[in-house]
């Protein structure tokens, strides 16, 4: 089996008119060092391609230190998330948070195609924070939801009233995850909370990401 990670990261970079917002940039950095360090090849892919909208708050608490020079050279020129993009070439894919992500994952039909294809050839599928939106447009086989019957973490609806964004979002994503039939299961407001439903790997915020990307790692040495 293939020892590649594809991370997809959002394109989008503004909630409204100058307000900024993008990727959350440690729940991206973090795992990618976690993923290299561990010996696994990561390709980055985004739906637009190339540089990626990093949330400034982001940047702001961001702590990594050496760790985020190589991250960033990655963000710097990702690849297109396009039709030729093949769950075949990896052996599992992971979405970072960020608010952007709500905005162009949901609809976006290559990462519906792609939730799904690893899903149904038992792959691993992992997503933090807000990466969950991934889930909202993908449709099984069978005509349901790829959330269904699936335990997950996500970003709560009191985190996002704590941010004070839970008016600016498309929906909030802890209700639409539950409209679909996921079992959504929260932590305290900006707990490390991390739920593994067979290969299904979700985190409910930032201070998640340490442990989403450990419980992927963990999965693929299992399988692999």
């Amino acid at each position: 089996m293939s020892q590649t990670i594809l991370i997809v990261v959002t394109s989008h970079g503004e909630i409204a008119p100058g307000q900024a917002t993008g990727l959350w940039f440690d729940e991206f950095a973090e795992p990618y060092d976690r993923f290299r360090k561990a010996g696994f090849e990561v390709k980055v892919a985004s739906p637009k391609g190339g540089p990626v909208p990093l949330d400034p708050k982001s940047l702001e608490s961001s702590h990594l230190g050496p760790a985020a020079v190589a991250a960033q050279e990655a963000l710097d020129d990702t690849i297109t998330l396009d039709a030729d993009t093949n769950h075949g070439a990896y052996a599992a894919i992971f979405f970072p948070g960020g608010h952007g992500t709500m905005f162009d994952l949901p609809d976006n039909p290559h990462v519906q195609r792609l939730v799904a294809e690893f899903m149904e050839n038992d792959k691993v599928v992992a997503a933090v924070c807000h990466g969950p939106a991934c889930l909202v447009g993908a449709m099984l086989a069978d005509g349901s939801s790829a959330v269904k019957g699936r335990k997950v973490a996500a970003f709560t609806n009191s985190e996002e009233k704590a941010v004070q964004l839970d008016t600016a979002m498309p929906f909030l994503l802890e209700d639409k995850l539950q409209e679909l039939g996921g079992e959504v299961d929260t932590a305290d407001d900006w707990a490390d909370h991390v739920v593994v439903d067979g290969k299904l790997v979700t985190g409910q915020n930032p201070q998640s990401s340490k442990s989403v990307a450990d419980a992927i790692v963990r999965l693929l040495r299992e399988t692999g």
